[in-house]
């Protein structure tokens, strides 16, 4: 597959903030029963069915700008990292998700709370939960449950993005092509994202948990994820481990093609022709 004009920092910035915004917005229901299905509280109590838009506030302030720090890290350091292949891609995606979950997390963590009614009519819009995160936590509650997002995003992006490429490269050569067009790289991206989500649903289950704690600091430490997994495994059995792994995997399924799609859309039609 013959190798297209690198794309600037800026270039990735917007083609990544087109990407992340399609698809957070698109498979926000899906996302909202997955969090209410890994809910301790329980997927009823959590909201059920009701309010599958609950949140989305929180997503239209932090999707566009997580997703086009990602990708401009993606890109740069891919193209100027010393070591070439998979490892290269891993490298660069997993530097990738750490930039982007200083924007991601504190969006997350208002989403998750307002999704899942953590603080009841008082947190019902996502600005309600952010006043109450802050007022209760400060500006370290905003960042609860970075650890184990990070140690989640790692994982997930190590396997997506390195399958992602392979399967971009075995599927040029199969059909014939210089550069795959936009659909067929989403098709690419969808099989590696639901491949990646199923198996990082575990670590998934435990950001979800670490970011519903509404605990204050200050009446004692919180438990450690060591604890945290050991708590989900004995109280409530493995199977709760894997707690909305239908709906992430579909969810990330589908929105890898969305994702991965849009992205290379916006850089291959709209920036690289211009």
């Amino acid at each position: 597959m013959a190798d297209r004009p690198q794309p600037s920092f800026v270039q990735s910035l917007i083609a990544g903030g087109a990407a992340g915004t399609s698809v957070d917005l698109l498979f926000f229901p899906i996302d909202t029963v997955k969090t209410r299905l890994q809910s301790p509280q329980g997927f009823v109590k959590a909201g059920g069915f009701r309010g599958i838009y609950k949140g989305v506030g929180s997503v239209v302030v932090g999707s566009s700008p997580g997703a086009a720090v990602f990708f401009a890290t993606y890109d740069t350091l891919k193209r100027n990292l010393p070591v070439h292949g998979p490892l290269n891609h891993m490298i660069a995606a997993s530097f990738g998700e750490v930039a982007a979950c200083l924007v991601r997390v504190p969006t997350e963590v208002i989403k998750t709370r307002t999704q899942t009614s953590s603080y009841g009519a008082a947190g019902k819009s996502s600005w309600g939960a952010a006043k109450l995160v802050f007022a209760n936590h400060g500006w370290g509650g905003f960042y609860r449950g970075f650890g184990i997002t990070v140690m989640r995003e790692i994982p997930f992006t190590s396997i997506q993005f390195p399958l992602y490429e392979l399967f971009k490269v075995q599927l040029a050569k199969k059909l014939g092509h210089k550069t795959l067009p936009a659909y067929e790289a989403a098709a690419c991206g969808s099989v590696a994202g639901g491949i990646a989500a199923a198996l990082t649903t575990p670590l998934d289950v435990l950001k979800t948990r670490v970011m519903l704690d509404t605990r204050n600091a200050a009446h004692g430490p919180s438990p450690s994820l060591v604890n945290r997994f050991r708590t989900i495994y004995v109280t409530e059995g493995w199977k709760a481990l894997f707690a909305g792994v239908v709906p992430r995997t579909l969810w990330i399924s589908a929105g890898g093609a969305v994702f991965l799609g849009m992205y290379e859309f916006t850089m291959n039609n709209l920036l690289l022709q211009s």
